[in-house]
């Protein structure tokens, strides 16, 4: 990895850690609770007073993006667990089943990982409801992270091969590649879900699918502002950005490969 990539990634989890602050500290750095209505303050613009200007109710736009946030953050960490768990880990373990069964489960997985994350997860919301909308985000997003394991560590099968013609027995090498292969790009794994799952529930969430007020996320938020940004712009440009910012630091946290594209 060059220089400069690395300088990426830096920025991009020094970037990614002013922003779990601001998720985990949201209602101490918050001037107003979730949802605070300020009669009379309706659709003011960014001032002193409110930084970041009011709604058309007269909640503060500070405030209502740091709970905001807090809200997608949350659900993007669960979710990214979830497809590091369902995905990540179950990739590096079927690499080292049986050949034929490491290669139909590639096949399946495959499959699923072809298929858009979005209308995974809204399938899923539609079946079992929207408070499994985290879950079903990092479902959604489980297949695409268990090829990229699954990929990395099949790539050493010539070493698995030589290493058990001399006897060494597969539960050593799976071993071996979790405390070494997987534990080492685990944080690349991570804020690449990461970035993924933000976007699959913001989206879902500003499609309808997501939490019900008053816990509002980013993608309700933005689901709010639409009808009159364009006269009250900060409405929507201050959620948008804080959500934009989430995503480009997770991802230029998990680094780009060799010729790859972000």
């Amino acid at each position: 990895m060059t220089p400069f990539r690395n300088l990426l990634r830096s920025v991009g989890w020094a970037g990614l850690g002013v922003l779990l602050v601001a998720i985990f500290l949201s209602d101490f750095l918050a001037q107003a609770p979730a949802g605070a209505v300020m009669p009379g303050t309706e659709l003011w613009g960014p001032s002193p007073l409110h930084p970041f200007g009011t709604d058309v109710l007269g909640r503060d736009i500070l405030s209502e993006t740091l709970h905001g946030l807090h809200q997608t953050g949350r659900q993007a960490i669960w979710a990214a667990v979830v497809a590091i768990l369902a995905g990540g880990l179950f990739g590096a373990v079927a690499a080292r089943l049986p050949r034929p069964l490491a290669l139909a489960l590639r096949s399946l997985f495959g499959v699923l990982g072809a298929l858009p994350a979005l209308l995974l997860t809204i399938v899923l919301v539609g079946l079992f409801g929207r408070d499994v909308l985290a879950l079903a985000a990092g479902l959604a997003a489980a297949p695409r992270a268990f090829l990229r394991t699954f990929d990395t560590v099949d790539l050493s099968s010539p070493h698995a091969d030589y290493a058990r013609a001399t006897g060494i027995p597969g539960t050593t090498l799976l071993q071996r590649d979790l405390t070494y292969d997987f534990r080492q790009r685990l944080g690349s794994l991570a804020a690449r879900a990461l970035a993924a799952v933000t976007i699959t529930v913001s989206t879902a969430s500003f499609l309808g699918f997501g939490a019900s007020p008053p816990a509002r996320d980013l993608g309700l938020i933005l689901a709010a502002a639409k009808a009159g940004y364009i006269a009250a712009w900060w409405t929507a440009f201050f959620p948008g950005l804080a959500l934009i910012l989430f995503v480009l630091c997770a991802r230029l946290a998990a680094g780009l490969e060799e010729g790859e594209r972000a």
